[in-house]
Order: structure tokens, then C-alpha cells, then sequence
């Protein structure tokens, strides 16, 4: 944004401190510079033009006038009027945004054409009274704030509670909407009826201000939400390995309403997990399970765009690697929360209040805090390490660990047969002891007891009990890359990838979405894989 031109307009002399003053705040405060460029008239160099030409073509430029008027009246013309006056008047009829300052609280000493002046502008407009230089600044400062509010230039409600300049109903999808009331009233018993009218059900959602939509409505509805915001997407990459490689695999961009990046998101993330087939032992149709519980992906990326910092120009990012899904959502965790308070039961704690009211009524999210813990118990439930929750610089990362118990993982680890074939038993049974180890393997107890405890020092099995209830099970958190040798490779390839590599290696029922069919399920094919 250009900054508004600011015109300064008193008797230089009686106001020559206050001027400079005022001249030095504006031009040194990290907010006033950003918005706006002072001018004084006795900055101007000298040139061959009469000086009421010169001031009054400054008023007709200025985007703002500031008067400060005194005692004093200033120097008259032929016709008796000073250049205050004219400045004033030349603002009033050029219909300038005018902000007047008036020295002292009482008027009787001033000259009598200042006080006609001052009574003048008090019948068009509201003036502020000043008594010292402080005073002024703060005044000044206080009027500008609200006028940058008041042209949406500066805003001090929450994102979604904000006005968009430019933006109108006709920018508001009504089909979205109608989707959104019919999942509403079968989720939550939403009181409205689909043929609402679309002001009605925004008003009801507290989305509408000023008969105009606020940023919450087009985030959720709007028709084409990135072209208010173009950061507001959600980019997905699936890479092969574990560390971050460009260019990546496979790469997509997802646009579109705050429902459909959720929906694209998850879609995207189910595509490229495992989806083990079973037999029909159980039931006539075949059952079938995604490697990691569907319901704990979708919270993932519903929390990354509920409760982002949409003030931020990012976007959230999904990533897919061979051992982990990272979901990355721009600004951090908001007070009280903390990493360690996400792993107990909280409070729900939000920056875009109607954004989530939104998402709740659609049975996007619950809004008790509960998420995380359900995260938790689904992972750990499928014998999966509990997720990481990560406050970063500025951002917030979720990662999910798939199954890391790879054969990649055992090569590295140089495991014999035995050893690999033991792990493998546990996808199917919760522990292991010495007896189970020694008569699936055929392996001595000396043998037996020294291949557990290699598995135990990798990090992979955890001892339980003792004596002769004494067992192992696969343990809760993956080793370090570091451990088994790959963090050197990573740093080859710059610091973003050592990072990465330097971190610790660790089916749902189906849900109602509010994103047209043709732009989601049909995009994607997960991998089956036999069991």
C-alpha cells in the first residue's frame, strides 16, 4: 500500500516544536511510516512559485489534512484571511478527510478569527484538545489508527470477523452453502432450512457485517476464496525416502473453500498409504485398513486449517514420506497451550472463532480439545507410535509415523532372519517371550536372549515384566535416523534435510464431506497391498 499523503496545516511559528515533533513521530513509528508521509510546508525547497500556490496544490494532493489550530491566526492576505483558513476550506471543498487538533481547553484568549475558525470547523466536524506536545502525538495517533480502520487498512478483530474490500454476496457460492445447512441440520440439528436465503444463514453464522461477507464467509463459501487469498491453499508432496528432496515425486496444489482443502488434503494423504486387504474370514466382503487410521489424518489437516494464522502470506503444507506424514500450518500454538498440554486432556483454544463454529456445525471438528487425544489413542490403538506435536518458528507441525518396522529399516540395522521374522509376528500379536521367540526360530536360549537384546539396544522391543511373565513389545517411539547411520547423509544435502533426517523415525468410518463429489474421491487410488 502507498502511503497516504498527510498535509500539516497551522501558523508555522506559534506551532514550529509541534510540528517537527509531530513530523519526526510520523516519519520514525514502525506503524505511522508504513501508512503514511507527512508534508510541511517549510520543507520545501525554495522555487520560483507564489507560496499560496504552492500549499494549496499540496491540500488538493494530500490524501489527509491535519489542522492544528493555536491563539495565534496567522499572516492575512488582501481579503483578510490567513493560509490557515484557506487550507481548511480548500480541504473542506475538495471533500478531504479532515482531523482537527485544538490547543488549550480555553478559547477566549485566541485571536478572534481563530475562534470563528475553530467554531467553523466544530460545526462540520469533531476536534480534539490538546495541552502538550505529548498530548498531540498521542491524539494524532489515536485518530489515525481509527481512521486506517474505518478504510479497512488496519484491522483489530480476529481474520474471520474482518471485512474484505471489494468483496459482496455475489461473492458467496450459494450451492456451498445450501451443502453446508444440509450437513449442518443432519450433523447438529442446525435450526435454518436449506432454502434460507444467504444473508439469512450468515447473519445466523455471525458471517455478515455491513450487509457485506466477512473473510470467514469466503474462506468457507465463498466462490473463489484464493482470489482474496491467494496464500490460502494447501500444497501436498509425496516423497519416497525420508528426508526432503526436490523436485518431489508428485506434487499438487489444492485450492479452493475451507471444506474442499480439507477434503483434497485427506484424499491426497489416503492415496498414498498402504491399504491392506484381508480375507473373508470375518465377513463376506473382504475387510480393509489404511495403515494409519483415517480419522487421525483428517484431524491433522482439519486443525492445520481451522486454527492457522491466516494473517500469515503461507501456505499449510502435507508431506508424505516413507515413514511419516508431516502436516505444517502457519503460526504457532496460541497461550496456555503447549506440546506437553496437547498429550493430556484441554481446553479448545482458537484464533478463528467462526471459522471453527462453522466446522463444528458440519461435524468438522468437536471444539472440546479433544483431537489431539483421539489422535493418540487411534495411533497407539493400531500399534503405531503416538504422533509428534511440534511449536515451530512461526509455525506448528502434526507428524503421523506410519508403520516403520520396514525391511528397509531392518537392512539397515543389519537384522538376521530370525530377528525379521520375529518382528514381523508382532504386527499380528501384541508381545513376544523368550519360549515364543525360541520355538518359532528353533535358535538356543543363549542365542535367543542375545537376539533379543540387540532388538531391545536398536530401540525396536521394549521389556515387559519380569520372570516368568517376563515379555517384550514393539516399542512406542522409532530410533533416531541418526542412530542407524543416515543423518550424514542428510547434512550432504543441506540443512533443511538434516533436520528433517536428525528427527526421531517413529480404518475410520465414513464421513460426510461438503465438497462436491467430481473434485475429490475420484482423483485417487490408494495402494492395495495383500496381508
Amino acid at each position: 500500500m502507498k502511503p497516504l499523503r498527510l498535509f500539516i496545516s497551522s501558523v508555522q511559528k506559534e506551532f514550529a516544536t509541534e510540528r517537527a515533533a509531530l513530523r519526526d513521530y510520523l516519519r520514525g513509528d514502525v506503524l505511522m511510516r508504513k501508512f503514511f508521509e507527512p508534508f510541511l510546508f517549510e520543507e520545501v525547497p525554495a522555487a520560483d512559485r507564489r507560496a499560496d500556490a504552492v500549499y494549496l496544490d499540496e491540500v488538493q494532493q494530500c490524501d489527509l489534512y491535519i489542522g492544528l489550530f493555536g491563539d495565534d491566526y496567522g499572516f492575512e492576505d488582501a481579503e483578510g484571511v490567513s493560509p490557515t483558513e484557506r487550507e481548511f476550506a480548500h480541504a473542506t471543498t475538495l471533500h478531504k478527510s479532515r482531523l482537527i487538533f485544538v490547543k488549550g481547553s480555553d478559547d477566549r484568549a485566541k485571536h478572534p478569527k481563530m475562534r470563528s475558525l475553530i467554531q467553523h470547523a466544530g460545526n462540520e466536524l469533531i476536534r480534539r484538545r490538546f495541552g502538550s506536545t505529548a498530548d498531540l502525538i498521542a491524539a494524532v495517533y489515536a485518530s489515525l489508527v481509527q481512521h486506517l480502520e474505518d478504510r479497512g487498512a488496519l484491522q483489530s478483530q480476529p481474520f474471520d470477523e474482518r471485512l474484505h474490500a471489494g468483496a459482496t454476496l455475489d461473492d458467496v457460492d450459494p450451492e456451498a452453502l445450501r451443502r453446508f445447512v444440509r450437513a449442518a441440520r443432519h450433523e447438529r440439528q442446525f435450526a435454518l432450512a436449506e432454502s434460507a436465503p444467504v444473508p439469512e444463514v450468515l447473519t445466523h453464522l455471525n458471517l455478515l457485517r455491513e450487509q457485506r461477507p466477512t473473510q470467514g464467509a469466503l474462506l468457507l463459501f465463498g466462490r473463489d476464496p484464493q482470489r482474496f487469498f491467494p496464500a490460502v491453499e494447501v500444497r501436498c508432496m509425496h516423497l519416497h525416502g525420508t528426508v526432503m528432496q526436490r523436485p518431489a515425486p508428485f506434487y499438487r496444489v489444492f485450492k479452493g473453500t475451507a471444506f474442499a482443502l480439507v477434503d483434497q488434503a485427506v484424499d491426497f494423504v489416503l492415496s498414498k498409504l498402504d491399504y491392506q486387504v484381508g480375507t473373508r474370514a470375518e465377513s463376506a466382503q473382504a475387510p480393509g485398513a489404511y495403515e494409519l487410521p483415517p480419522d487421525v489424518i483428517r484431524e491433522a489437516v482439519v486443525n492445520a486449517i481451522a486454527h492457522r494464522d491466516y494473517t500469515q502470506p503461507a501456505a499449510v503444507q502435507v508431506a508424505v514420506f516413507s515413514d511419516r506424514v508431516e502436516v505444517r500450518s502457519p503460526g504457532g500454538l496460541l497461550p496456555p497451550l503447549t506440546e506437553e498440554a496437547l498429550h493430556r486432556a484441554h481446553s479448545s483454544v482458537t484464533r478463528n472463532q467462526r471459522l471453527c463454529e462453522v466446522l463444528y456445525l458440519a461435524r468438522y471438528i468437536e471444539k472440546f480439545g479433544t483431537g489431539t487425544l483421539m489422535m493418540i489413542q487411534q495411533t497407539t490403538a493400531h500399534a503405531l507410535p503416538e504422533p509428534d506435536f511440534e511449536a515451530l518458528p512461526g509455525e506448528f507441525m502434526v507428524v503421523l509415523w506410519r508403520d516403520w518396522l520396514t525391511p528397509e529399516l531392518f537392512d539397515r540395522l543389519g537384522l538376521n532372519k530370525r530377528q525379521r521374522m520375529v518382528m514381523g509376528t508382532l504386527h499380528a500379536k501384541p508381545q513376544v517371550t523368550n519360549a515364543d521367540y525360541q520355538q518359532a526360530t528353533g535358535a538356543a536360549r543363549t542365542t535367543v536372549k542375545r537376539d533379543l537384546e540387540e532388538l531391545v539396544r536398536h530401540g525396536l522391543l521394549r521389556p515387559v515384566g519380569a520372570g516368568r511373565g517376563a515379555a517384550y513389545v514393539r516399542a512406542g517411539k522409532r530410533p533416531t535416523i541418526g542412530s542407524i547411520g543416515s543423518s550424514a547423509d542428510a547434512l550432504e544435502n543441506g540443512p533443511e534435510m538434516a533436520q528433517s533426517a536428525q528427527r526421531s523415525i517413529k480404518p475410520a468410518a465414513k464421513r460426510r464431506t461438503l465438497t462436491p463429489a467430481s473434485t475429490t474421491s475420484n482423483k485417487y487410488k490408494p495402494r492395495s497391498t495383500k496381508k
